[in-house]
């Protein structure tokens, strides 16, 4: 026995039997164990964590997809209404213009006609001041009554021919 007393693979051997009984007996391999199972159950619950925000993050994903696409749809929208309005305000700008065109043209003619009718009048007045003078003229150089008389009517009778 002193032979293997002095072998240091005995010594190798006892110090790794005594290594383990030690573990043994402070119940290192059970703790281990246990702080394994713990160390595992974190990372599950890790896992179990990030699973859960990763389906979070691809329903917000979607959701927001959903929300552009909303936004694009509703912009078209927006854009087509903008533009049918825009073509109904030209075209309620064209058919007042034309209205406003029409009566600014009826009011012209109405001013014309109005003015032809004064220069008419005007005519009409100066034509009769004319006659009266010649009336007046003729009267006052001592034309004979009879002959004055049928001066007179002759010239009430061409006052309408000439008027017009």
């Amino acid at each position: 026995m002193s032979h293997m007393i002095q072998d240091p693979t005995f010594w190798v051997a006892t110090a790794f039997v005594g290594f383990i009984i030690v573990l043994i007996y402070l119940k290192v391999p059970g703790s281990v164990g246990a702080q394994l199972d713990k160390r595992a159950d974190k990372i599950k619950a890790d896992l179990d964590e990030a699973e859960a925000l990763y389906k979070e993050a691809q329903d917000l994903l979607a959701l927001y997809q959903k929300k552009q696409r909303d936004a694009a749809k509703e912009a078209e929208a927006i854009a087509g209404n903008a533009k049918i309005e825009a073509a109904r305000m030209l075209e309620e700008g064209r058919v007042h213009l034309a209205e406003t065109l029409l009566r600014r043209e009826q009011l012209a003619k109405d001013r014309i006609i109005q003015a032809e009718a004064q220069a008419i009048d005007e005519v009409r007045i100066k034509t009769v001041d004319i006659a009266m003078d010649a009336t007046h003229e003729i009267l006052a150089k001592g034309l004979v009554a009879a002959k004055s008389d049928s001066m007179i009517d002759a010239a009430i009778k061409e006052l309408p021919s000439k008027l017009h």
